[in-house]
């Protein structure tokens, strides 16, 4: 049974740090592109950071970029997001997804992942 399990997810005040981790298991991923995704309260699920198979290139949205960075330990089958500087507005369920699509460095849709975790809840507090 494929699955992605998030975990590190937690309430912390603003300008703190967390570190999420992405466990899979169930077949290799370590071909796959690899994303976060965010979905808050009331709002559509949007895409965070993709990652390439080897970690040699990543894509963030504008609004994370330079507080958060993803890494991978292949070798693991793990993904890792390190969250800096967090701001109230990144409060929100964070989501781990794979795709066995090429990868490109820029934006992923929803319809475009093949694998889904549960999620992780991040809170942050002002």
């Amino acid at each position: 049974q494929v699955q992605l399990v998030e975990s590190g997810g937690g309430l912390v005040q603003a300008g703190g740090s967390l570190r999420l981790s992405c466990a899979a298991s169930g077949r290799t991923f370590s071909s796959d592109t690899m994303a976060w995704f965010r979905q808050a309260a009331g709002k559509e699920r949007e895409f965070v950071v993709g990652i390439n198979w080897s970690g040699s290139s990543t894509y963030y949205i504008d609004s994370v970029k330079g507080r958060f960075l993803i890494s991978r330990d292949n070798a693991k089958n793990t993904v890792y997001l390190q969250m800096n500087s967090l701001k109230p507005e990144d409060t929100a369920v964070y989501y781990c997804a794979a795709t066995m699509r090429p990868y490109y460095r820029g934006s992923y849709y929803v319809r475009d992942m093949h694998f889904w975790g549960k999620g992780t809840q991040v809170t942050v507090s002002s």
